[in-house]
């Protein structure tokens, strides 16, 4: 039997000075966790058990779809080299040296080695399908760590990964994991939703997260009311509002204005009497590579052009360029590219590349602007603007893509519907790779023609702290929170008010030790405390039910007071774990 006496539960009465969230503030004064470092946490008693039946839940449903395994998190700078992520993740990515002055990285994820594994080992379509899991410490860089286990350096996840011959194999195994973490997340308590999602570094075509909505979380959701479309901010698109273009001035061809100081969007549509949306905003990036061969580093201009009142979304134009990262250019290759300072920028006398993958500086062009006539941008001259500019007839883009960020309120681009926009915490992430590294690190299978092809794959990721701080965030009050069943420390907490009175305490034993015998986890409070001392605690933990014995156990009855709803009700103590057997069993 568990009692409190004996054990370490390090509870506090105030909540640490840098807490800002729910979840890190009831987690440290439960004395679930302790900060060894910034992002860097220890898990005391009464969290890891959390840890250990949110883990138990996974496994159990993964056990399902895959199998287990256990991978180093230690890895060689050639195995990330061959995917290109080495230098893709940049700061994230913990780096280090061995004796021998040999690189390695601490791994934030483990596509290269899963993959490593099936070049080596997979021959023939006859060993496909496969879905390989783990659950294992990865470590990130973290560069602001913050909001307790939402933004850490060393975390706990869950990844799996697909392997299938064809693209039909792969969306079989995408909707094993969607419908395993369903029935994961179910089981945890947890309210979510699944939404569109932007691959990011991970490449891949289709994506999923599923969000949990609360003020702690990072991430926007986009979603509507009417239809139920929903999707990550760096997903979400919208209904545009037809713009009346300006009419042609002039013979109709790009007519150079003088536009004296004029250099924000702003001050010059309000000078030349026109709308921000009738003018093109020209955004003006570098891609820094390195040639794998020589080591030579060498840069690629990205200029985006978006309507005047439109913003930019970084994780859109990364999608638009395969996953690489940009950097504003500096002053000099400003000049060099457009022959102008910067505030004039435009895209008219330029030879831009004609796609992705030729020669020449990029020019992307959002798709909001695509079909518009008559636009207004920047001359590439100190001063001047030009009127007239359509684009394909003025210039030529290398291609147009989804690149601005929508705001709340916009059209859903489904059923018309304003859209809302609201704060959530990511709690699983699923994506079809495709063949972005099975391609690159060549992994190869011979098919039912013995022809030899290329495994596509599916990667599919599960925080498990996340899981307990999006529970919390969801479960909480002032003076604590709650946990389901399931993934509580404990599913019961039973509480003498009066140690000293031998009655209360052998009564209290004597349910617990029922209790126990029948399965449930319970917590034995047996501390010489103050009733309300007790009291406080139990509702601090996270603990579902209490059960309080008093004086009413002369009548043969205890309280019984369930947390997430503070409702007490009188049950006898012979039928109390019929009682229990009622109440909990369906969601155990």
């Amino acid at each position: 039997m568990h009692r409190w006496s004996q054990l370490f539960i390090p509870t506090l009465r105030e909540a640490p000075a840098d807490a800002e969230v729910a979840s890190h503030k009831f987690l440290v004064r439960a004395g679930y966790i302790r900060q060894l470092a910034a992002g860097i946490y220890s898990y005391l008693f009464l969290g890891q058990r959390s840890f250990n039946k949110i883990t138990a839940i996974v496994r159990r449903e993964m056990d399902k779809i895959g199998q287990e395994f256990y991978l180093p998190a230690l890895h060689p700078r050639e195995l990330w080299e061959t995917s290109g992520r080495w230098s893709v993740m940049g700061d994230n990515l913990f780096r280090l040296k061995d004796r021998k002055g040999a690189e390695l990285c601490l791994a934030m994820t483990h596509e290269e080695n899963m993959t490593e594994i099936a070049r080596k080992e997979l021959r023939s379509y006859k060993q496909l399908p496969q879905i390989w899991y783990q659950i294992q410490s990865k470590f990130r860089d973290e560069p602001r760590p913050k909001s307790g286990l939402l933004r850490v350096r060393q975390f706990m996840m869950k990844d799996s990964y697909s392997f299938d011959i064809d693209a039909a194999g792969l969306d079989v195994s995408y909707q094993k994991h969607r419908d395993a973490y369903r029935r994961i997340f179910d089981r945890c308590g947890l309210k979510y939703l699944i939404i569109e999602a932007h691959s990011g570094a991970m490449g891949g075509s289709q994506s999923e997260e599923f969000m949990v909505y609360t003020p702690a979380g990072e991430d926007q959701v986009v979603s509507c009311g009417n239809c139920k479309y929903s999707a990550n901010l760096d997903k979400a698109t919208s209904k545009l509002d037809a713009v009346q273009d300006l009419p042609p001035e002039g013979d109709g061809t790009p007519l150079e204005v003088h536009t004296p100081g004029q250099k924000t969007i702003e001050d010059v549509a309000r000078y030349l009497g026109v709308s921000p949306k009738n003018k093109i905003k020209t955004l003006a990036m570098m891609i820094d590579t390195q040639d794998g061969k020589t080591g030579k580093s060498k840069s690629r201009a990205v200029v985006v052009l978006i309507r005047g009142d439109h913003q930019l979304n970084e994780a859109k134009l990364s999608t638009a360029i395969a996953g690489k990262e940009t950097r504003p250019m500096q002053e000099e290759e400003i000049r060099q590219l457009f022959q102008s300072p910067a505030g004039f920028l435009g895209p008219l006398g330029i030879t831009w590349a004609k796609d992705l993958k030729s020669e020449g500086p990029i020019l992307l062009v959002d798709k909001a602007l695509e079909g518009r006539t008559n636009l207004i941008a920047g001359a590439n001259k100190e001063d001047y603007h030009v009127k007239n500019i359509t684009p394909e007839k003025d210039f030529q883009p290398t291609a147009y893509a989804d690149l601005r960020a929508i705001a709340s309120g916009e059209p859903c681009p489904n059923c018309g519907s304003s859209l809302r926009m609201d704060t959530a915490v990511e709690i699983g992430h699923i994506f079809k790779l495709g063949y972005k590294y099975s391609e690159s690190m060549g992994a190869r299978v011979l098919d039912k023609n013995g022809k030899e092809v290329t495994p596509i794959m599916g990667s599919y990721g599960i925080g498990i702290e996340r899981i307990l701080t999006a529970a919390i965030e969801q479960s909480n009050d002032e003076n604590g929170f709650w946990l389901p069943a399931e993934i509580a420390p404990f599913e019961i907490i039973v509480t003498p008010t009066n140690v000293g009175d031998t009655k209360l305490k052998t009564t209290a034993e004597d349910v617990a030790a029922r209790l126990e015998s029948e399965g449930y986890e319970v917590l034995l409070d047996d501390r010489d405390e103050r009733p309300g001392v007790k009291f406080k605690d139990a509702d601090l933990v996270g603990i579902p039910f209490r059960i309080n014995i008093g004086k009413k156990v002369t009548d043969g009855t205890v309280e019984v007071v369930q947390r997430s709803t503070r409702q007490s009700q009188d049950v006898s103590i012979a039928a109390v774990t019929e009682y229990f057997q009622q109440i909990m069993d369906t969601a155990r």
